[in-house]
């Protein structure tokens, strides 16, 4: 086989993790975007307790870390993400459907930046990190894959705590 190959088989499997991670179907179960489907506004911003995140400021730090990652491999400058600030997001307590499916829109907007980027980029751009390292962008995008799943399993729970409430 050969490296041209081997390099194609890399970046196919990289964007089926993130893909399954975030909305085409996998044996795992619930994706980032499944576990988001049909949540309504005050859905979204429901608490469990005082202090505990909801499902709505987790689907903006989803939306962060994927911009984050795109940006290393795109080496676009910083301070771009649509919203100000980084990582957590304050999310009103008021807020509306409109304002809901726009956080989404972002979600998705920016899976589709980071899909793109891992799609085209060069392999080198994808592979190395600082110096050589491993912990290049490859890296990046594999734990931007586990981090879908795991806060799509914390939407989950948030919404099987609201059923019980």
């Amino acid at each position: 086989m050969t490296e041209s190959k081997i390099r194609q088989g890399q970046r196919t499997l990289l964007l089926r993790l993130i893909d399954e991670a975030f909305d085409k179907t996998a044996w795992h179960g619930t994706n980032l975007t499944g576990s988001v489907r049909r949540v309504s506004a005050t859905q979204a911003v429901w608490r469990p307790q005082p202090g505990r995140r909801n499902i709505a400021e987790i689907v903006l730090h989803c939306a962060y870390w994927k911009y984050a990652v795109c940006r290393r491999i795109t080496g676009a400058k910083r301070g771009t993400f649509p919203l100000k600030g980084s990582n957590w997001f304050d999310v009103p307590e008021n807020l509306t459907d409109a304002q809901w499916k726009s956080h989404v829109k972002l979600l998705v907007d920016m899976h589709r930046s980071l899909r793109g980027a891992v799609a085209t980029a060069a392999w080198a751009k994808i592979a190395a990190g600082p110096g050589g390292s491993a912990n290049g962008p490859a890296s990046h995008i594999h734990g931007a894959a586990m981090h879908d799943l795991y806060h799509a399993g914390q939407i989950q729970t948030l919404k099987a705590l609201q059923k019980r409430r």
